[in-house]
Parts: C-alpha cells; sequence; structure tokens
C-alpha cells in the first residue's frame, strides 16, 4: 500500500521542500518507488529538480481543477515528480463552490495507488485549501520545525491542526515523525530550541537536527540531491536514517 506523506508546517522557511527532495531520493535509493508532488504556488521544489515552471503547460493545477490526470515527469534523480507553477495560487479560488473540493488530490492520487510506495507532498507554508487537501490525502504527516523560538511557539496549533483534520476529515493520519532544521549547535537558544521540541513530542519519532548549511542551498541550485552535492557532510546520514526509519516502521 502507498504511504502518502505530507510534509508540513503552517510556517514558512522551515526546510519543507529541501525535506522532500532529499527524503525522497533516500527513499529511492533504498529501491523504493517515489512520487514527489509540488503543492506550493511558489513551486520550489518543481525548480529544485530543474523544471522551469512558466514553460510548464501542465502541472498539479490542471489535475487539481479540471480533474485530469496528474502529470509525472519520471526519473529526475531516481524519482518521479508532479511540478507545479504560479498558477497553483489560483486554484482556492477557482474552487471555491466546486463540491467536496477538499478530495481533489485524495481522488487524484488513489489513481495511482500500487503505483508508488511512497507519495512525498511539499505543502505550502499555510492553512488553506491546498494544505487542507494535503493533510486529507496523507496517510502521514512529516512536520520539519525550525530551532528558533518563534517557530516552538507554534508547534502547539500545528498539533491543533491536525487534531481538526483527524475528526473532520482524515481520522486515519498519523504523524511519520519530527524534524528539527536549521539548526546551529553554536547557538545556546537554538539548544534550547531543540530540547522543547524533543519535549513536545514524546510519542513519536524526533530525529536528529538538520545543521544550518549554506550547501543546502548550493545543492539547490545546482539541481541536485544534498548527497550528490556534499556527500560528506553530517545531514547527509540523518537524511538516510530518516528514510530508512520511514521504511522500518511501515
Amino acid at each position: 500500500m502507498t504511504q502518502t506523506i505530507a510534509v508540513f508546517n503552517q510556517a514558512g522557511g522551515v526546510g519543507k521542500t529541501t525535506l522532500t527532495m532529499n527524503i525522497g531520493y533516500h527513499l529511492a535509493e533504498l529501491k523504493k518507488k517515489v512520487l514527489l508532488l509540488d503543492l506550493d504556488p511558489q513551486a520550489s521544489l518543481t525548480v529544485f529538480f530543474g523544471l522551469k515552471p512558466k514553460e510548464l503547460s501542465l502541472t498539479v493545477y490542471e489535475s487539481l481543477v479540471q480533474e485530469t490526470p496528474l502529470p509525472i515527469h519520471s526519473n529526475i534523480h531516481s524519482v518521479d515528480l508532479v511540478p507545479a507553477n504560479i498558477n497553483l495560487s489560483a486554484a482556492e479560488k477557482t474552487l471555491a463552490d466546486a463540491i467536496m473540493k477538499e478530495l481533489r488530490l485524495k481522488n487524484a492520487l488513489e489513481e495511482l495507488q500500487d503505483q508508488y510506495d511512497y507519495v512525498l507532498i511539499d505543502c505550502p507554508p499555510s492553512l488553506g485549501l491546498l494544505s487542507i487537501m494535503s493533510l486529507i490525502a496523507a496517510t502521514h504527516v512529516l512536520v520539519p520545525i525550525q530551532t528558533q523560538y518563534k517557530a516552538i511557539m507554534g508547534t502547539q496549533q500545528l498539533i491543533e491542526t491536525i487534531g481538526r483534520v483527524r475528526k473532520y476529515g482524515n481520522a486515519k493520519i498519523q504523524f511519520a515523525g519530527v524534524v528539527p532544521t536549521m539548526f546551529d549547535s553554536r547557538a545556546k537558544q537554538e539548544q534550547e530550541s531543540l530540547k522543547r521540541i524533543q519535549n513536545a513530542f514524546t510519542q513519536i519519532p524526533v530525529w536528529s537536527p538538520i545543521a544550518r548549511a549554506t550547501d543546502f542551498v548550493n545543492a539547490s541550485q545546482a539541481h541536485v540531491p544534498f548527497a550528490h552535492y556534499a556527500p560528506k557532510h553530517p545531514s547527509v546520514g540523518i537524511l538516510k536514517t530518516i528514510a530508512k526509519d520511514l521504511v522500518e516502521a511501515k
């Protein structure tokens, strides 16, 4: 059965796209069939994989609005990708009067059941229709949290959001785990924030923190997975561990 993981946090700039790309790549390294889906109008995941959003005639937008099959770009760094572009920003308005619009993504993905071991959804940094669609479609949610005080303050709201989704739309959704991101071990405040994250989530996996590193930006600009760009960086081992743990927990 396909495991569909929404990489979700209502806050922006926490590393959702970087995690989606790199965990997806390492799952593929483990011989899993992986589909990544860009559901952010900023289309960062699409760009990270070397596609040019403005030149795409078909994206996830058409699938959601016109209910056409998902446009899949195959075998980019061993994974498949459903791209996005700025048109996606109009989806909420376009679908305002659509019946059961929250189910559009779930319905589109159900057509691909059993073709993939994992589907990872790069969610937008908001709690609008697109994020709700993702959480309705997902079996699991993976939460990146930046190791900053402000990010910690939003943790309770995030937990409450998942609780409401369970109550009203997807009773089976589970936490896959939490990934602390952009961690600077030299900063006392970030060490304290990491402890708060670990204390807030005691019943689910909290992986070792992903360090803040300019090489992540450089790898994205080069359109390659982080392991290709900086294979000896300690965060590569953490990303591999996350992928391995997801497989073992399935």
